[in-house]
């Protein structure tokens, strides 16, 4: 009740290939089946576009590294004799 029954489709069926034609349905299904190709690649490297990004991201970056002094080693003299005499 209210609901399509399998018979009701068949005529529906029936009547939409003798509109159409089989090869315009074949047609209009395989650029169907090659726009949804096309979308779930288009899908896919975005996510694989921001997959890389993230991991972009989250490296860590890498800061100049300033150059410390450096203090050079002298050598210290002895002291001669004659200061302590």
């Amino acid at each position: 009740m209210g609901g399509i029954s399998i018979w009701q489709l068949l005529i529906i069926a029936l009547i939409v290939v003798l509109l159409f034609g089989t090869k315009k349905l074949r047609s209009l299904g395989g650029d169907l089946g090659g726009a949804v190709k096309g979308f779930k690649n288009a899908m896919s490297s975005e996510e694989d576009k921001k997959a890389l990004e993230d991991a972009e991201a989250a490296k860590p970056v890498q800061t100049a590294q300033t150059a410390q002094p450096t203090q050079q080693a002298t050598e210290k003299k002895p002291e001669s004799n004659k200061e302590q005499a």
